[in-house]
């Protein structure tokens, strides 16, 4: 089973982008200041940062802090970072976003709440000059900029990883789909990542979108479902990311799931409750994006455009949103992490200490796992 897991994870070098893309010239084939728009801004930059909500442990823990470090050092100690979360409410980004604006930002790093609603924002940061990256979600409206995941490939790793654990039992039962909420365009792009490898393979019992991400409302979902289904005939759980597979996980102790006989549930974001449910067997695998090559593309672009230079100076890629054509994009590639990988990225950058990771409760199961 991980043999085929890290047969997925080489073939995700080979990136296959869930958005129509194209190759754009690199920074080293544009050359020194061709690209500028017009003169380069004089003293101090001051960047925006807009981040969705803080349940999701990534955001405080890596891209802000990683965003904040790459920015000072691609346009200095003085550069001035304005930074507000949304705490998963639309609106209160919607203010956010209008209040930096009025404040004048030379960039603005957008990771969308809704991304639909961020629009008329996007919009109106636009008519005052003032260029937005799309970071981790693609947000309508004329962005300038996007950097994200390869998020179908998300989905395919997570679908992949369910059907090679399922083995024989997958025509033997029924899974449940726990996909994200229906306002985040990466939601959509797991959904049918999965779907692509699961379809016609699985027989789904049930599926649900999540609103808000919420690990309350997947809770409350994998109730329901194990109330229409039964408990004997769910043989594994597709779940978009780890917050919700706490939420799963815990529907699913309640329902009387032994250890030994809980089905195998998947997640993403290498969250740290996640990646110690791995090492004690309660979820099955997760996904690993890393945060750093994302966190510095954003950083990049945002540096690069409040500059006066084109976002080509940074992108690797074109992509389409509903709105806007050719956005320059730049995507990183991500990786299955089950059990057995959990120790080749303990302590790298963007990732947990083993101090984090293995404390008391811990310790035998990281001591199993070669930690």
């Amino acid at each position: 089973m991980n043999a085929k897991l890290r047969h997925v994870a080489l073939g995700s070098v080979a990136v296959s982008l869930a958005l129509a893309t194209a190759a754009c010239g690199s920074a080293a084939e544009s050359g020194d200041g061709s690209d500028d728009k017009g003169e380069k801004k004089k003293g101090p930059l001051t960047i925006g940062l807009l981040l969705p909500e803080n349940q999701t442990a990534r955001y405080e823990r890596f891209d802000r802090p990683l965003m904040e470090k790459k920015i000072k050092e691609l346009a200095g100690d003085d550069t001035k970072i304005l930074y507000t979360n949304a705490k998963q409410d639309a609106s209160v980004q919607q203010q956010q976003a209008d209040t930096m604006i009025a404040k004048k930002v030379d960039a603005l790093i957008v990771d969308a709440v809704d991304a639909k609603s961020i629009a008329a924002s996007v919009k109106k940061a636009d008519d005052s000059g003032i260029p937005v990256v799309a970071f981790d979600r693609l947000a309508e409206g004329p962005i300038s900029a996007y950097t994200s995941v390869d998020n179908a490939r998300v989905g395919k790793i997570q679908g992949q990883a369910l059907l090679d654990e399922l083995g024989d039992k997958a025509d033997k039962g029924q899974i449940v789909m726990m996909n994200g909420a229906v306002t985040d365009p990466n939601a959509k792009m797991y959904k049918d990542g999965a779907l692509s490898v699961l379809k016609g393979k699985v027989k789904i019992g049930k599926s649900y979108d999540t609103k808000e991400w919420a690990p309350a409302n997947a809770n409350e979902n994998m109730k329901g479902a194990l109330a229409a289904l039964g408990k004997d005939k769910i043989v594994g759980v597709y779940s978009a990311n780890d917050g919700m597979a706490g939420g799963i996980i815990t529907a699913l102790r309640g329902a009387g799931y032994a250890k030994d006989e809980m089905p195998p549930v998947t997640g993403q974001d290498a969250e740290l409750n996640a990646v110690q449910r791995l090492l004690t067997g309660t979820q099955f695998m997760s996904v690993y994006k890393p945060y750093v090559p994302e966190a510095n593309a954003a950083a990049e672009f945002a540096v690069a455009l409040a500059q006066g230079k084109k976002a080509e100076t940074v992108a690797t890629s074109k992509t389409d949103s509903e709105s806007e054509k050719g956005v320059p994009t730049k995507i990183v590639k991500p990786l299955p992490l089950t059990k057995d990988d959990v120790k080749k990225y303990v302590g790298k950058p963007g990732f947990f200490t083993k101090k984090e990771i293995c404390t008391d409760k811990f310790a035998d199961a990281c001591k199993k796992a070669g930690i």
